[in-house]
């Protein structure tokens, strides 16, 4: 439901946001619009993502399509850095080729901005902490709130000195917030979609919480990934020597990964036979 408001309510002020940019000559309302629409696209991407990882497993796609989230969410700061970079260029032309701008209109098209984008951060801000897709979008809302705030500054300085430049050089700096607040994001999403352990679990913990638990003497081929944005998995082998400790155990085990890290999928091989050389007890066998 707040991926459907947020792009509703965003698709309409790009809409407006863009013409009155182009009818005032603004510089800052155009580069903000284009931050919009990029939000607008990674919503609708995000959302689709959403519905896509609901989808039950079938044969060929044993854990359904929840690693779709992970490629919205690359998709998503892609996309964004691209357009930026095209703002940023346009914005950096009209440093040397400045364009009259008119400031009134400018602040009041702003300020619609921060209405509509600090309500649909609202939206995202009790659910970001949990997916890198909701915390995106509310990153991006919030961006966008403080960018339109930025933009109403601007517009009034036009106003009542008159200095055009500083519509180019607030786009350069919009550009730049832009990009910074998107590369955390960027890194984020290629490390999960690279399968690479999440950020918020420590491996080593995870670990030595395996190697502790009793009846275990040694561990091996232990693998942590995410398999949305939401959910991670595990696999590992055990080696018990006093036997198999029973399906309550391995329960056991698997309650206090998802207890502790989150870990909500988690497989376990339990090995008996010590002077058994497994295939995949070294480390640098996958």
């Amino acid at each position: 439901m707040a991926f459907a408001v947020g792009a509703a309510l965003n698709i309409g002020f790009v809409v407006i946001e863009g013409g009155y940019g182009l009818i005032s000559g603004s510089m800052a309302l155009l580069a903000d619009a284009g931050h919009n629409l990029g939000d607008v696209a990674g919503l609708l991407t995000a959302w689709t993502a959403s519905v896509l990882a609901k989808r039950n497993p079938t044969a060929r796609y044993t854990y359904g399509l929840r690693s779709s989230s992970m490629l919205a969410a690359l998709i998503n700061a892609s996309a964004l850095l691209v357009i930026t970079g095209a703002i940023a260029g346009e914005a950096f032309r009209r440093l040397f080729s400045p364009t009259p701008v008119m400031g009134p209109m400018v602040m009041g098209v702003a300020a619609v901005g921060i209405l509509v984008n600090g309500l649909t951060a609202a939206l995202f801000a009790s659910g970001r902490k949990g997916d890198i897709n909701v915390r995106g979008a509310f990153l991006h809302m919030l961006s966008d709130m403080l960018v339109s705030v930025a933009v109403v500054v601007a517009g009034g300085v036009i106003w009542l000195t008159g200095w055009g430049l500083i519509d180019p050089l607030l786009s350069l700096g919009i550009s730049a917030l832009i990009i910074f607040a998107s590369f955390d994001l960027l890194r984020e999403s290629v490390s999960m979609v690279m399968q690479a352990v999440p950020r918020a679990i420590d491996p080593q913990a995870v670990k030595t919480l395996l190697a502790e638990w009793p009846g275990v003497s040694d561990l091996h081929d232990l693998h942590i990934w995410p398999m949305s944005t939401t959910e991670t998995a595990l696999t590992c082998h055990l080696v018990m020597p006093k036997g198999h400790p029973g399906d309550a155990a391995i329960s056991s085990i698997c309650t206090a990964l998802n207890q502790r890290f989150q870990i909500g999928h988690a497989t376990l091989q339990i090995e008996t036979d010590q002077s058994f050389a497994c295939p995949l007890a070294p480390e640098h066998v996958i």
